[in-house]
């Protein structure tokens, strides 16, 4: 990878109102461009918000979209990289908890949630697909909220190549320091097991669907240690280098670096 400063942005998002959340984003992205970020990621279902109310399929959209081609005109206008949440409906009519990564060129591809959490099943179909992406010089991976659960993907993300993993969340209940103990408890883990970057987000506030989010953000290195977080509870934007010696120097040393010596023939 290169060095590359990204942005996590946790965003007060409100539910079902797509155009109001598209412009309220813009206003990030536009702080983002002028302290050099590259890539900024906002939370889970940022655009098209979040509820378990029912009401989700009115907003989905079909990807590529209306959704996608306003995200594109913004990232076009400011040269970066965005990688924003929205339900998805396919011809079929299935919905998906889905994040889009869209470059400067226009909408490049998505993320289907792989795990549905148990409230959430119904209203969300499962996605069946690991993709990796490519930007702005590192490749990365994406997961969505509770995926992060499950240790298998990340591993599996990172012997495809990855340099970062994007854990977009819409998580609600709790304190914004109750959710920071959370995330202690297991991303870190990720980033030190599998040696890479991790970046993380939430949403914030009350919504319009009767749900309460504990905004919090962190980004962990190679080594598991917090590099940046923000625990306000409140809208704010998260910056931080990831610089490619940091993570070189976990890869390069045998006993910091498992990936190498798994045995997953005993496993």
């Amino acid at each position: 990878m290169k060095d590359i400063r990204i942005a996590a942005v946790i965003f007060h998002s409100e539910s079902y109102e797509p155009s109001r959340n598209i412009e309220s984003m813009e206003k990030w992205v536009r702080s983002a461009k002028e302290t050099g970020v590259e890539i900024i990621c906002f939370p889970e279902l940022n655009v098209t918000g979040y509820g378990t109310d029912g009401r989700i399929a009115v907003v989905s959209e079909r990807i590529p979209g209306e959704i996608t081609g306003k995200l594109a005109g913004i990232s076009s206008d400011y040269s970066i990289t965005i990688l924003a949440g929205m339900a998805e409906i396919d011809r079929a009519g299935r919905i998906y908890a889905s994040h889009l990564v869209i470059k400067p060129g226009g909408y490049t591809g998505v993320y289907r949630k792989l795990h549905i959490a148990p409230f959430e099943t119904g209203m969300f179909t499962p996605g069946n697909e690991v993709p990796l992406f490519e930007a702005e010089g590192i490749k990365f991976g994406i997961q969505l909220c509770y995926d992060a659960h499950f240790p298998e993907l990340s591993t599996k993300m990172a012997l495809m190549g990855a340099d970062v993993i994007f854990i977009p969340h819409a998580s609600p209940r709790g304190t914004a320091a109750e959710k920071h103990r959370s995330w202690m408890r297991h991303l870190t883990a990720r980033a030190f097991d599998n040696g890479l970057f991790v970046v993380a987000c939430n949403q914030c506030g009350e919504n319009s669907a009767g749900l309460q989010f504990p905004g919090t953000g962190m980004v962990i290195s190679p080594l598991g240690e917090v590099i940046e977080k923000n625990t306000s509870g409140k809208e704010g934007m998260i910056i931080a280098d990831l610089r490619a010696e940091d993570l070189e120097k976990v890869r390069n040393n045998k006993m910091s670096y498992f990936l190498p010596n798994r045995r997953p023939e005993v496993y």
